[in-house]
């Protein structure tokens, strides 16, 4: 008989995995299961399917290779349930384990039904705590209890002390815990960004991704231009290319906007991190080795650091404390469906249809497409949470919901009230302008705010403040907005909310 059964998912493709710590593999197996109800529970990206199945195979072939017992369900199994607990019951059968062994899942609604595997199989279960993390879950509870006010910044520096990153016995580096003042440049007119690394598919994933196209032939996007790591071997060398050849200039670049550079500075290396391939600690510790080798600047180490120690951590620890609850929230009250230019890439708005298209073919934007250009729309529209959340998980290839859904919910749509931000990352076009060059050749005015031809985020921002105006007059940090609303003339008010108002019904009509 088995002495325990160890699951492993497939956002766990990590040999330090807490479910594989203590493992025996002559008397234990590894159970690692595709199954369909994983595609389709949303419509996931056609990348996403292709990519966590390819690293689940190469990481199961690894697993293996050193002897340990794996029991591999595939999606094309004929006997297939194509659901976690029908899978676990099989496997049961087949080993008669003494105990299951489990990491915690990524996904409240896995935990809720691995939580119900004891009762049902009669069997021990061991969910251990998902150790790859900086920050454990109770960390996280113990640092947000009390407060009245969860703000990333704070959580962060409570890091950086923990870890010691980016530290130095005076305190922090350079005297201050974050540079993002230095970090909003826009990308010269001649800096052109080194090609990002392209992992070709070898056999595995193209059997992978011929079973998609089998599969999942009508889901979003195509599977032309895959090329994600797929291995811990090639999560490292995509950290070395990243570190050596973009984190040099990721600092002051990180929140430009170009059209025809998908990639610009950006490391391209979360859906490593959240399938697996490589741990937060690796990547920080790489960026903070390059720093004090003096081949890279502090502000562009530490803008880096930041996104994985400070944001990565805090939005994990906040979805864990406020679901299933924190979904529910809209505290804006917007109801509006999703445009079918979400879908089509054909707005009419050079930004949206670029960065959307962008997501369609690549499976990827990164984060000032998402915030600023896709989220910032949704939020200025009062497109409804569930919608624009159900979109971004579809979409990205990197998407899980303890990472998607409070960086959209609580900071591309301020659905949650405030928790996660003190503020609506609410813009017109005007930054847009600032930040990127889609601008010029938009058949929209970034410069207008009423008329045919207006710039619909500059309609739809001043439609989102007065509309809003008496819910944020007790924030601080809107009162430059509210007092831009109370500046304008009222005729001109009244021509943008009326311009708003008739963007917003044609664009009702593409249902």
């Amino acid at each position: 008989m088995t002495d325990a059964l160890r699951v492993v998912l497939g956002d766990q493709c990590s040999r330090s995995i807490a479910a594989l710590q203590d493992l025996d593999p002559v008397h234990d197996v590894v159970l690692m299961m595709e199954v369909g109800a994983e595609c389709t529970y949303v419509r996931h990206h056609k990348q996403k399917i292709a990519l966590v199945p390819s690293s689940m195979r190469h990481f199961a072939r690894a697993l293996a290779a050193r002897g340990v017992q794996v029991d591999y369900v595939r999606l094309d199994d004929p006997d297939n349930s194509q659901s976690f607990g029908g899978e676990i019951g099989r496997a049961v059968e087949r080993h008669r384990p003494a105990r299951i062994v489990a990491t915690h899942p990524g996904e409240f609604r896995v935990l809720e039904e691995m939580e119900g595997w004891e009762a049902r199989l009669g069997l021990p279960v061991d969910i251990r705590e998902d150790t790859r993390f900086l920050a454990g879950l109770a960390t996280f509870r113990n640092w947000a209890f009390g407060r009245r006010e969860l703000r990333m910044e704070y959580f962060y520096r409570g890091m950086r002390e923990a870890t010691g990153l980016l530290m130095e016995e005076s305190g922090p580096a350079g005297g201050a815990w974050n540079f993002d003042a230095e970090n909003r440049k826009r990308l010269p007119r001649g800096l052109v960004p080194p090609p990002a690394p392209r992992f070709a598919p070898d056999a595995i994933t193209r059997e992978v991704m011929a079973l998609v196209e089998a599969r999942f032939p009508d889901h979003f996007g195509g599977l032309e231009a895959f090329a994600w790591p797929v291995t811990a071997a090639e999560a490292q060398r995509a950290l070395a290319d990243f570190v050596a050849h973009r984190l040099p200039h990721f600092g002051d670049y990180q929140d430009a906007l170009a059209e025809g550079e998908a990639h610009l500075f950006h490391a391209l290396l979360s859906t490593s991190l959240n399938i697996g391939l490589l741990l937060p600690s690796e990547a920080c510790e790489a960026a903070e080795a390059a720093w004090r080798a003096g081949t890279v600047p502090l502000n562009a180490a530490e803008g880096f650091i930041r996104q994985i120690l400070g944001w990565r951590e805090y939005v994990r620890g906040l979805y864990w404390l406020k679901m299933p609850a924190y979904k529910e929230t809209n505290a804006l009250g917007a109801n509006r469906p999703l445009p079918a230019f979400y879908w089509t890439a054909q707005s009419g708005m050079r930004c949206m249809d670029s960065a959307i298209a962008q997501t369609r073919d690549l499976a990827y934007a990164h984060h000032i497409q998402r915030l600023m250009v896709t989220g910032n729309f949704a939020l200025l529209a009062g497109i409804a949470p569930a919608a624009i959340n159900e979109w971004y998980m579809i979409v990205y290839a990197d998407a899980f919901e303890w990472v998607e859904l409070p960086n959209t919910h609580g900071m591309a749509l301020h659905a949650d009230g405030g928790i996660l931000g003190s503020k609506p990352y609410a813009a017109a076009g005007a930054y847009i302008n600032r930040m990127g060059n889609h601008c010029p050749r938009c058949r929209f005015d970034v410069k207008a705010s009423s008329g045919d031809r207006a710039c619909p985020f500059n309609m739809l921002y001043w439609d989102f403040i007065a509309r809003h105006a008496e819910r944020f007059a007790a924030n601080p940090r809107m009162a430059m907005p509210l007092a831009g609303l109370r500046r304008m003339e009222p005729g001109k008010l009244a021509a943008a909310r009326e311009g708003a108002a008739r963007f917003l019904e044609s664009m009702a009509s593409a249902y």
